[in-house]
């Protein structure tokens, strides 16, 4: 998981009261660890990471949901029946701006913000009947193929 510089106390604070979630020091201390790495979070991995602070896990997980709800964080479901949890910064980001790859050896989870990914029908009409909601590439990451 790569990591990356997390939000302030009061920076948290503010993107809670943004969108009229409670300032709860269960609701910050989540906000703050999965901003600061750039992959998608499980609950297990914030969990692994609060409860040794106190944090109650089921807690955590009622937070990471609220947040999702409040659109303050993506939720992803990748294929392994395990929500993970996203903060990108920008109002408007969405897990549909971007497509994600996850590798079938060990897991890992990696954000491809640079990556456009297009469907086209050969026949000139739509291809999919549908409204995309998420992409998801599956692979083996270098590290699992060294």
């Amino acid at each position: 998981m790569t990591a990356k510089t997390g939000l302030t106390t009061q920076e948290a604070r503010a993107a809670l009261k943004a969108v009229q979630l409670r300032c709860t020091t269960s609701r910050i201390a989540v906000l703050q660890f999965v901003s600061r790495h750039s992959a998608p979070q499980s609950h297990a991995d914030v969990a692994d990471a609060l409860v040794p602070e106190g944090y109650d896990k089921s807690t955590l997980y009622r937070c990471l949901v609220e947040m999702a709800d409040a659109r303050l964080l993506s939720r992803l479901e990748l294929g392994d029946h395990a929500w993970r949890f996203a903060f990108h910064t920008g109002a408007e980001h969405h897990a549909t701006d971007h497509p994600h790859f996850v590798c079938v050896d060990c897991g890992k989870v990696e954000c491809l913000p640079d990556v456009k990914v297009q469907v086209q029908s050969k026949k000139g009409k739509p291809p999919i009947p549908g409204e995309v909601t998420e992409v998801t590439l599956k692979g083996h990451c270098t590290a699992c193929t060294a």
